[in-house]
Parts: C-alpha cells; structure tokens; sequence
C-alpha cells in the first residue's frame, strides 16, 4: 500500500506544481486552491507511505515523479521545449527512480 499512496503522492506533486503555474503568482482563486489541496495531500501521502518506505526512497520516488510529471506536463500543456538535452536529462532521472525502487527491500 505504500507505494500506492507514494506514486498518487507523486502525481499530486505534478497537479500542485501545474496548478501553481496556472494560479499566476496566486491571482487566480480557483488555481490556488488546487495547488494548496493538492500540496496538502501530496504530502499527506508521502508522509503515509513513509511508514513503511526508507526517507531516501520515498523523497526520492516523490520528488522524481513530481520533477518528470512536470517536465512532461510543460511540454504537452504548456509548450516548453522538448530539446534532445532535456529529454535526456529527464530519462536519467527515471533512470534513477527504477535503480531506487528496484534496490529497495520493500
């Protein structure tokens, strides 16, 4: 279960991150209470899924998925550029993710 809360932890991650940018410097109401929601429970999930997952794994797996959601995010809803370098810097990053979940013991 706690991988389950770890990866919807993650995705919240990407939708407060999202929702922030879309709030314009907190001027939009509706924005900005998605991002709070979405910030509160995206912490609220890691913390659960720290009971039983080690911190490094957990941050780890969270702030990678929440980096690459929204990488992703920029570039299909936001049209950032998806530059060679940057398409690679994310595939390390993912990269990274799968050696932590697969060193983990849990």
């Amino acid at each position: 279960m706690a991988w389950i809360y770890l990866i919807a932890a993650g995705i919240l991650e990407v939708v407060w991150a999202y929702a922030m940018k879309q709030s314009h410097g907190f001027t939009r109401p509706l924005a900005t209470a998605i991002m709070a929601v979405a910030m509160a429970g995206s912490v609220g999930l890691l913390a659960l899924s720290m009971r039983t997952l080690p911190l490094g794994t957990a941050y780890t797996i969270w702030t990678g998925i929440g980096a690459v959601g929204a990488f992703a995010v920029g570039i299909m809803a936001l049209g950032e550029q998806a530059t060679m370098a940057r398409l690679s810097a994310a595939a390390l990053i993912v990269s990274g993710l799968v050696m932590m979940k697969l060193s983990s013991t849990h």
